[in-house]
């Protein structure tokens, strides 16, 4: 019976060793996902070029930070303005401030608004 104590002893540390390597192999990959970061479970996925004076509200509210409501406030500013006539007009829309702007100035295009031809 005395050599149980020590074999207990032994297993419970390679359990416990192998443990904390498991943690640190699941915390490295989870590092080396795009941006160094692990994806949390709200985030979007990554997302194409986005053409804000074409998209629809389900494109636009693939980019960061835009939900319905900015999607939709995007598309009146849109339609009252006839489009962006560039990206940064973007934040003429409320909701979307400089610091929202910055993340989303290289996921943003525009092409400009089309002239009327009579």
């Amino acid at each position: 019976m005395s050599h149980s104590l020590p074999l207990a002893r032994g297993i419970a540390s390679i359990v416990s060793t192998a443990l904390v390597l498991f943690g640190i192999a699941a915390s490295a990959s989870a590092m080396s996902a795009p941006g160094g970061q692990a994806p949390a479970a709200k985030d979007k996925p990554p997302v194409a070029i986005v053409n804000i004076n074409t998209a629809t509200s389900t494109e636009l509210q693939t980019l960061p930070g835009v939900g319905a409501a900015t999607a939709t406030r995007i598309l009146e500013y849109r339609q009252k303005n006839g489009g962006f006539k560039k990206i940064e007009d973007i934040m003429n829309v409320r909701g979307i401030g400089e610091k929202s702007f910055l993340k989303l100035k290289p996921l943003i295009t525009i092409t400009p608004p089309k002239a009327v031809s009579l």
